[in-house]
């Protein structure tokens, strides 16, 4: 299922849009795709849509299973161009969108699907999803030296913190809130200060008028809530290899890096009980 470009999937591919949960994965580079893509064709989404220039290699089997659009996803901002033209094209379904080396994890999604927790989640009158993108990194550079090896991956396991979110005015927002930790935290020195934060509403239900912002909030408030006034809600993760990737491909203070390894570094499981038990994500309400 190859499309020329977003307008020919806009025209020809809507079909693959008419219901959801829909995801939406942008390759900036030719890292780990078929890995991404395998994986969220595992949890269940209704239709995965494949971002990429055309030179990028995509498995034979998953090119019948996931509708592919030509595209540079470079520079960032023709990402949140092509999701805000995706939203108006199909208002009122569940979505989710992430890039290529980032794995999405929900709880128990080993035995449930992305469809059955969204269905749960929108019954507690929930349109969006706090997702925590969490930094997984290679466990050798010298073996590994793009940061990336799912098969030797790590995660920090201490080390998160939330910060309250005001406005422009200096008042705190409703159930907002800043989130920092990973690899963005122990490198700050390295990355700019508007790409640090860790939260991200990777899950959400697109309605008219909704846009995505640069910063990976949205113009309706609520979608940037992290529950919902009366108790906690379920939230989620995004294991992502794209800041180790980053922090490998530039120089900074001090040098190139020869290791992301700490006191704190935890081989990852690549299961959902693993981030439960480190507050990573959260069951809310859900058993």
């Amino acid at each position: 299922m190859q499309h020329d470009s977003l307008d020919d999937f806009l025209g020809s591919g809507r079909a693959a849009l008419s219901k959801g949960p829909v995801a939406l994965i942008f390759a900036e580079d030719d890292v780990e795709i078929d890995g991404t893509l395998r994986h969220h064709l595992d949890l269940g989404f209704k239709s995965v849509i494949a971002f990429m220039p055309s030179d990028f290699a995509m498995a034979p089997d998953l090119a019948q299973r996931v509708h592919r659009v030509s595209m540079r996803c470079t520079p960032r901002e023709a990402v949140f161009d092509a999701i805000n033209r995706i939203i108006r094209a199909a208002p009122s379904i569940w979505m989710y969108y992430c890039y290529n080396s980032e794995y999405l994890f929900f709880p128990f999604c080993e035995t449930r699907s992305i469809g059955e927790m969204l269905t749960f989640h929108a019954e507690e009158r929930r349109d969006a999803m706090l997702c925590h993108v969490i930094d997984i990194y290679a466990d050798d550079l010298n073996a590994h030296p793009n940061g990336v090896a799912p098969d030797h991956a790590m995660l920090d396991s201490t080390g998160y913190y939330a910060h309250s979110r005001h406005d422009r005015d200096g008042t705190p927002l409703e159930r907002q809130l800043d989130m920092s930790g990973g690899l963005r935290w122990r490198f700050e020195d390295r990355i700019p200060y508007e790409r640090r934060r860790i939260d991200r509403i990777g899950l959400f239900k697109t309605r008219k008028g909704l846009t995505l912002l640069p910063d990976h909030s949205f113009n309706e408030p609520e979608h940037n809530t992290y529950a919902c006034p009366w108790h906690h809600n379920l939230t989620a993760a995004i294991c992502s290899f794209r800041a180790a990737k980053a922090l490998c491909s530039t120089s900074g203070p001090g040098g190139p890096i020869t290791s992301f390894r700490w006191p704190n570094s935890v081989p990852f499981q690549w299961n959902s009980n693993q981030l439960l038990e480190l507050g990573l994500i959260e069951p809310g309400q859900w058993f």
